[in-house]
């Protein structure tokens, strides 16, 4: 089993071998923390999250509920890494993945953005700036290339799911479902 120094993880959460979740970090229920990965103090994981092999989620990243991150994923929360000069830690930058976002495998998420809720970040994209709700993004640096569903299929020009039938609209901040 994974080593917890935290106190504060929910009934059902599974800490894989030699994954590490600090003290002072919060997860929630039915969370899924795999291998090798590593949950910093001041972390927050909520209901559901899924930290694959390998990911390291540091102090000031807040994962909302039904979050996924894909194997080697990465955060950062220093925007400016000098030993000689180093940044306290009450001046990181916060990161937040709004509810049901998903980052692929070997993605990185600079410090400071916000991933809106339901984005689908692709394998290997670097993101430096905020994502819309429902954006796909790939590349680096990280761009749009469409939108995608609740359940992860990519939407028509008509922001209609072919796979569940689901329909949306744009907002300021991205998609919206639109009500049946």
């Amino acid at each position: 089993m994974g080593m917890a120094d935290s106190t504060d993880i929910g009934e059902g959460t599974r800490i894989w071998a030699h994954a590490h979740v600090m003290k002072g970090a919060k997860v929630g229920t039915h969370c899924n923390i795999g291998e090798c990965s590593f949950v910093e103090s001041g972390a927050v994981l909520g209901n559901h999250v899924t930290i694959k092999n390998g990911v390291q989620v540091w102090d000031k990243v807040t994962c909302e509920d039904y979050v996924f991150c894909g194997p080697n994923a990465t955060f950062t929360n220093d925007l400016r890494p000098r030993v000689a000069h180093p940044v306290n830690p009450n001046d990181f930058a916060k990161t937040l993945l709004k509810r049901g976002a998903s980052v692929g495998a070997n993605a990185t998420i600079v410090a400071g953005t916000v991933i809106g809720q339901n984005a689908l970040i692709g394998a290997g994209t670097v993101v430096i700036r905020d994502v819309p709700a429902h954006a796909l993004m790939v590349g680096n640096p990280a761009r749009q290339i469409g939108w995608v569903c609740d359940c992860g299929a990519n939407l028509d020009s008509a922001l209609a799911c072919p796979a569940c039938q689901k329909r949306y609209e744009k907002h300021s901040d991205g998609l919206a479902p639109i009500a049946a």
